[in-house]
């Protein structure tokens, strides 16, 4: 009687693993002002040459722009063909941060363009000032530790 509870048991212990895996791919994360951040949806389009990646949740929208799908260091803040735009929509009205010539710091790395399936690959981390200085956010956003992995890119 002990041996068949015994084999009762490891069979049910068998019967009960199961793997949960769950992959994220594409993604598009970061940490925003030291709370970890994640897109729900993400896309990447090709426009004139430059590169959009946009990340979007629920009532925000981020938007990465590049001069070039190539492999390199697109530093943000000293110009405006390489910015980042965050957009926060709420029910008090909308909060836009932004870099641009001479406004916010950052870089847009991007390590893989893969061509054969139209993914691109990257990170990213900036300061992005208060555009309209909205007194319902502070004059700074921060972007921490962000990376893009095989977003789709569309023409």
């Amino acid at each position: 009687m002990k041996k068949q509870f015994l084999y009762i048991i490891v069979l049910f212990a068998f019967i009960s693993c199961q793997e949960d895996v769950k992959f994220n791919n594409p993604a598009f994360e970061g940490q925003k002002d030291n709370v970890f951040w994640r897109a729900i949806d993400a896309k990447a389009t090709l426009v004139g040459g430059s590169l959009i990646i946009e990340g979007y949740t629920r009532n925000e929208k981020l938007t990465l722009k590049t001069t070039s799908t190539n492999p390199g260091t697109y530093f943000l803040g000293t110009g405006v063909l390489n910015t980042v735009v965050y957009v926060l929509t709420d029910t008090d009205g909308t909060i836009t941060f932004s870099t641009g010539f001479g406004i916010g710091e950052g870089q847009i790395v991007i390590t893989e363009y893969d061509v054969l399936n139209n993914t691109i690959t990257g990170t990213f981390k900036f300061n992005a000032a208060n555009v309209y200085n909205n007194p319902l956010a502070g004059p700074n956003l921060n972007f921490q530790y962000g990376h893009f992995y095989k977003v789709p890119v569309s023409n």
